[in-house]
């Protein structure tokens, strides 16, 4: 059965209309709570949200869900994404969820649900909630005596900043480092500058100012060029950039200029093959990864595994096959020894130490592998299949057999927006500017028609 409300990473849409409206809210937290009420035992859903405006409609909406199914709701306010699955493991609740749209602008919300072992749910599970908000859940409701109750957990912030300054060697200091941390005016915007302080650094937050409206605007890891403006401003070491929530992270040298998540997953490879601490022989990335990452870890004697782009699939197979390091171009670094999803500021930090053990400048430490000429085009569309139009299919054929031998091409419909991605990568940039002229220029086409 094809997935209708989920995307790669939970629920996502402009919010108040389509599948983000408060009735929707309501019903998915219905059919969560369903799904992970089993025994007899008091259950418990941590609750936690970005900074966008939108989260103060869903919140309650799916906190009375939960309630109205006899759940107990831990809510904890703004915290990254990371924090939420930690402190559902941490609590011993059976269920987490992250009111959060991630690297999008604040027009949308998300809803992304973690399982009592803190990992995304699989595909099979997002399936049975659909079903029970298809099916009616009216029936299935709490009788008064066993209806939940809600709270919030004040020393939430607290908890998750001790959690994760113990993932950074005790035997590294940052006190001499200045280092300036974007917060894209998100979910880490108390915590990650808090963290980096109390860790001994020299810090100079920016985006750590939200107002409803301006989470990701200009700021963050989709938007870089602030903070490295003020890298070189401030004559800081390095630039940290976070997301909207926080599970991603991508990183400026001293020169103000941009380390890609597929570096500094190279850097950290290097660093823990060194010192022991990788597993499985090698790095599971995505598709999107660039070719010279993965010709720079075979150089190293390391493997490159890759999978469909989305973190969650990442870390299924991280946990299937022994592996303890992966992640995504995009900066979603997932060390599974300290977290079960994508942390910003456990990545961030391992990227720190390992600075810090060559004794060298952001700029040689992190640049570890020339990326093959890649160029990503992403084009709108508004339903419909434009990538099954055989105008389209001709281009795309041409396109394939142009790189074939010194390149690859990879063309998919987005997960949490109404985008098709265009990539290609190769030897020959002007080439692979060409075919992704014309491929983006062929579904744009196509999908004028629709």
């Amino acid at each position: 059965m094809t997935k209708k409300l989920f995307g790669t990473d939970g629920i996502r849409g402009t919010a108040n209309c389509g599948n983000m409206t408060t009735e929707m809210a309501l019903k998915v937290g219905m059919a969560a709570a369903l799904h992970f009420t089993a025994g007899d035992h008091r259950h418990r859903v941590v609750v936690g949200k970005d900074t966008r405006l939108s989260g103060y409609m869903l919140e309650p909406a799916l906190t009375a869900g939960f309630v109205s199914m006899g759940m107990d709701v831990i809510l904890v306010g703004p915290m990254p994404t990371p924090a939420i699955a930690m402190l559902t493991r941490s609590l011993r609740a059976d269920l987490g969820v992250m009111i959060s749209a991630s690297h999008n602008p604040y027009e949308d919300n998300g809803i992304k649900l973690f399982g009592p072992d803190g990992y995304k749910l699989s595909d099979a599970v997002e399936r049975e909630i659909e079903a029970h908000v298809a099916n009616g859940l009216v029936e299935k409701l709490a009788p008064p005596p066993r209806l939940g109750r809600a709270k919030r957990l004040d020393d939430a912030k607290g908890r998750y900043t001790e959690y994760v300054k113990q993932t950074f060697p005790k035997r590294l200091s940052l006190e001499d480092l200045k280092i300036v941390v974007d917060c894209a005016n998100g979910a880490a915007y108390k915590v990650a500058p808090e963290v980096l302080w109390e860790l001994g650094a020299d810090v100079v937050p920016v985006g750590v100012e939200p107002d409803g409206f301006n989470i990701n605007r200009q700021c963050g890891s989709t938007d870089t060029d602030y903070l490295c403006s003020q890298v070189v401003a401030h004559q800081a070491d390095i630039g940290l950039a976070l997301d909207g929530d926080a599970d991603r992270v991508l990183v400026c040298d001293e020169k103000g200029e941009l380390i890609d998540g597929d570096q500094i997953m190279a850097l950290i490879a290097r660093h823990w093959s060194d010192t022991g601490m990788l597993k499985g022989g090698g790095v599971v990335a995505t598709v999107m990864s660039n070719l010279g990452f993965e010709k720079y870890l075979t150089d190293i004697g390391l493997q490159t595994i890759r999978t469909q782009v989305g973190d969650r699939y990442v870390v299924e197979h991280m946990r299937a096959n022994g592996y303890n390091l992966g992640g995504e171009q995009s900066g979603h670094v997932i060390l599974s020894d300290y977290s079960t999803t994508g942390d910003g500021l456990i990545a961030a930090l391992q990227v720190l130490a390992a600075i810090l053990d060559e004794g060298d400048i952001a700029s040689r430490v992190c640049r570890m592998f020339d990326p093959y000429p890649q160029l990503l085009k992403n084009v709108c569309i508004n339903g419909g299949d434009p990538l099954s139009e055989p105008a389209v299919r001709r281009v795309i054929d041409d396109g394939e057999q142009r790189l074939s031998g010194n390149g690859r091409l990879l063309i998919r419909k987005s997960g949490t927006e109404p985008l098709i991605r265009v990539m290609a990568e190769g030897e020959d940039e002007a080439l692979v500017t060409t075919v992704v002229g014309d491929i983006a220029d062929a579904v744009e086409k196509a999908a004028g028609g629709h």
